[in-house]
């Protein structure tokens, strides 16, 4: 870990009582917690060490970017900040709206594991600080910062004058092999009130339409992808030109209407409930009552903060159905069900402890691997296709 500088220790303290205007405490979506597991984490970050040969392609009007799939349970991308740039590893998240990574002023333990540090944002020609400071609270821990403006880069797409979070102290995020988020939402929602790096790119002409989308890899580290201005079809099925159809690109509005079944009979949300996509959480949550009587139904037992089923068991359970808009989206078991380091299998059903006023679902990375998803904010919809 850089140890902070007597320079840099009195520059934090002169930065800490001049900056004025507070954003104050938002409490948003819990932060994942799933790679606990901190030796099998460390062999495989050392097995698959991130190469810089691998940068985004650009095909007409179209940016494809690579992620890295790490274990299947979070999937992270490059991004550069400032003049010259510096790198760092971050989750393309469509659950949230801002971009923050740790600055260098951060030395909680969380900024020392893992994690670049912006060192170099008082040598950057476009860097322009604010006097705003943020704190941000999630369901597993905290940070803080202040906020700055500088040019971001993704692979060829550059938003010019970005605000963006320096954190100063974070606490509960530590083990986490990123650097830190890269929000896609609306912005209306951003907690630092700012224009996300999305909309930035679009105000500024960087991309043709207003379009993202993932296609997420499975149980392999590379081949996963966001793609900025428009949709490579290659990446789901689509009508053959005999008519039949494997799969189409179903778009739903933003406002996504669930029901849950199996075995032909409605297991959750018989009166429907809210489902959201989301590429910035792991598994797949739900409301606590639904979510436990799900585990009841494909028999799963919990120990400790996981349910488990026999691993015999996969073959024959039965797919579970997300109808979201009147659309099937079947989920098998060997997609619901994952070994962990020890080899035991368990479910990726959890509760979701946020409180909302209708219950939600958030589907995940586990759904979001059998289904290629594109996001298009300029009509308000999101569409979906089994994934190649």
């Amino acid at each position: 870990c850089q140890w902070l500088s007597l320079l840099s220790l009195l520059l934090l303290c002169f930065l800490c009582q001049m900056l004025g205007e507070r954003i104050p405490l938002t409490k948003v979506k819990t932060m994942r917690n799933a790679l606990s597991e901190k030796n099998t984490l460390n062999n495989f970050l050392k097995e698959h060490a991130y190469r810089l040969s691998q940068i985004s392609s650009r095909a007409s009007n179209l940016t494809i970017h690579p992620l890295r799939n790490i274990m299947d349970m979070l999937y992270v991308g490059n991004t550069t900040i400032g003049t010259p740039p510096q790198e760092f590893q971050v989750v393309f998240d469509t659950g949230s709206s801002d971009l923050w990574v740790p600055s260098i002023f951060c030395n909680s333990p969380a900024c020392c594991e893992y994690r670049h540090l912006v060192s170099g944002h008082l040598e950057s020609s476009t860097f322009r600080p604010t006097q705003k400071t943020f704190s941000i609270a999630y369901g597993s821990g905290s940070m803080k910062g202040f906020l700055a403006y500088d040019t971001i880069r993704i692979g060829d797409l550059v938003s010019n004058d970005q605000l963006f979070g320096l954190s100063i102290a974070e606490c509960g995020c530590e083990g986490e092999p990123f650097d830190g988020i890269l929000g896609l939402n609306y912005p209306n929602i951003s907690v630092f009130g700012g224009i996300p790096v999305f909309d930035n790119l679009k105000n500024q002409s960087a991309i043709s339409e207003p379009v993202f989308a993932f296609y997420w890899s499975k149980n392999k580290w590379e081949g996963s992808v966001v793609m900025f201005g428009g949709v490579d079809k290659s990446y789901y099925w689509e009508r053959g030109s005999s008519g039949e159809t494997q799969s189409d690109l179903d778009a739903c509005f933003i406002a996504l209407s669930l029901s849950i079944s199996m075995k032909r009979k409605v297991i959750a949300c018989s009166g429907s409930c809210e489902a959201v996509v989301d590429t910035g959480t792991s598994l797949i949550l739900g409301p606590t009552r639904l979510v436990n009587n799900i585990q009841k139904l494909i028999g799963a037992t919990p120990r400790g903060s996981k349910h488990y089923v026999s691993c015999f068991a996969i073959n024959s359970l039965p797919s579970i159905i997300f109808t979201i808009n009147g659309i099937t989206y079947p989920v098998p078991a060997r997609a619901y069900i994952r070994k962990d380091s020890r080899g035991h299998c368990c479910t990726t059903f959890k509760e979701n402890r946020l409180r909302t006023l209708t219950e939600t679902w958030i589907l995940g990375d586990v759904f979001l691997r059998l289904y290629f998803s594109v996001f298009d904010q300029g009509n308000d919809r999101i569409g979906l296709a089994q994934a190649v």
